[in-house]
């Protein structure tokens, strides 16, 4: 890839952060497409001479040096940049200044991919889940794909309070008091799914599994600065981490989820969910997982369903859609409507698939 490839992908993340709310982050971005020279230091030079795909589709470049820079100021390390962030003008001479003042630990930062773990999507998860309990009515084993940290295996414990609910609709109630820091305020379009459901387990699998609570600082950095709300959402996330600890393994997602699906789950519907997450798996994985799906499918019964459950980017319209598949010796499948990448909207219109596909 050459220099302009790497200029467009900062181009191109910067719209995609003032489409998701993140002003701070899109100037960022827009400068360093802008500002970065050869002459810059080692950290622009690492950058413009990329060797791969720089682009959000592929490895995330301006994302990675987002998350360091952002990661300087929750440190203290960068107080001009701190104040430059909290004013909300930032300027290209500081970020140059800043990009040679702290090669060593911004160029450890474009080592590794962006790890996130947007909370917010659990808001889509504890509709689907209470969705499938009207139907099911049995406790749920959550089997969560790209699981990053298992904050979101942790969505039994959070509150759902969304903004424009149906009058009467009520929220969720978590299943202990410690998720009384975790509060979802989705806007809601459409009827808010009534019912309650139980979560008997809950496991995940990611590729690079993200510690909870020693990579703290890193799940915050990714996280865009100027986002305050999201932001309390997730370290609340976290610190009820150290209280109900996610079970994430390491490993690939198709071959996790052979193994998970081989085993028995009587009196308890398996429920398969993944958000934002497919599309970065290869493709043979996505083959694998499809099979062990279908194959899971042919055993699953009244009183062992299966279910899967996806927020997932089809191109089709804004943000992810949400659809739901249920085995329990017959074939059910619902459209269930569109959410926001970072949880910030949900559209609630459950439609029937034709023949349950």
């Amino acid at each position: 890839m050459n220099e302009a490839a790497v200029r467009a992908a900062f181009r191109d993340q910067a719209r995609s952060c003032r489409d998701l709310g993140s002003p701070l982050t899109a100037r960022v971005c827009d400068l360093l497409a802008d500002c970065l020279r050869h002459d810059s230091g080692a950290v622009a030079r690492r950058v413009l001479d990329w060797r791969g795909d720089p682009s959000s589709s592929a490895d995330s470049v301006p994302l990675r040096l987002c998350g360091g820079l952002h990661a300087l100021v929750l440190r203290g390390a960068a107080p001009a940049l701190a104040r430059a962030y909290a004013s909300g003008r930032v300027d290209a001479a500081l970020l140059l200044s800043v990009l040679t003042a702290h090669e060593a630990c911004l160029l450890r930062w474009l080592d590794s991919p962006p790890q996130t773990n947007e909370v917010a999507r659990s808001a889509a998860i504890i509709a689907a889940a209470r969705f499938l309990a009207q139907r099911c009515g049995l406790p749920l084993r959550a089997l969560e794909l790209g699981a990053s940290a298992g904050l979101n295996l942790n969505f039994a414990h959070y509150h759902l309070r969304p903004a424009h609910a149906q009058p009467g609709a009520h929220a969720d109630r978590p299943a202990s008091d410690q998720g009384a820091g975790v509060t979802l305020r989705p806007r809601w379009d459409g009827q808010f799914p009534a019912g309650e459901f139980r979560l008997a387990e809950a496991e995940g699998v990611d590729l690079r599994p993200v510690d909870p609570v020693a990579d703290r600082l890193r799940l915050q950095a990714y996280c865009w600065a100027d986002q305050s709300a999201r932001l309390a959402r997730l370290r609340g996330a976290l610190d009820l981490a150290r209280v109900f600890p996610p079970q994430v393994a390491q490993g690939d997602a198709g071959d996790w989820l052979i193994a998970r699906l081989a085993k028995a789950a009587p009196g308890r519907v398996t429920f398969v969910c993944h958000t934002v997450a497919a599309q970065y798996f290869p493709e043979a994985t996505q083959g694998v997982c499809a099979a062990a799906l279908q194959a899971a499918a042919a055993r699953a019964g009244p009183d062992a369903p299966l279910a899967h459950f996806a927020m997932e980017s089809d191109g089709c319209g804004p943000g992810a859609a949400l659809s739901l598949r249920l085995w329990n010796g017959a074939v059910h499948g619902w459209s269930l409507g569109r959410a926001d990448f970072h949880g910030r909207w949900v559209s609630w219109h459950p439609a029937p698939l034709p023949s349950g596909l």
